[in-house]
């Protein structure tokens, strides 16, 4: 049995940066997500079913760039210059 004792929890700062990179990852699926929204709205047809008009759809994709442009931003600001985590060897 081997007796490897390592730190239950990462320092706080390396957290933080680990969660913003997964934030960063998962930003295209969530865009895909938001663009992809109003293809489920119904279009209104006929003058029973109330539906949304081009325009509304085309004000919504443009808040949903918006959106995900300024969410990209923020996290950008938030992401380390380089994720080197390990210390370099000086003999490589």
């Amino acid at each position: 049995m081997s007796l490897d004792i390592r730190p239950l929890f990462v320092a706080r700062r390396t957290y933080r940066h680990r969660r913003m990179a997964d934030a960063a990852r998962l930003l295209p699926i969530l865009g895909a997500g938001l663009f992809l929204l109003p293809l489920l709205w119904r279009s209104g047809e006929t003058p029973d079913a109330p539906g949304l008009s081009t325009v509304a759809v085309m004000i919504y994709l443009f808040a949903a760039w918006i959106f995900l442009a300024g969410v990209a931003g923020v996290i950008s600001r938030r992401l380390p210059e380089t994720e080197d985590e390990s210390p370099r060897d000086p003999e490589t």
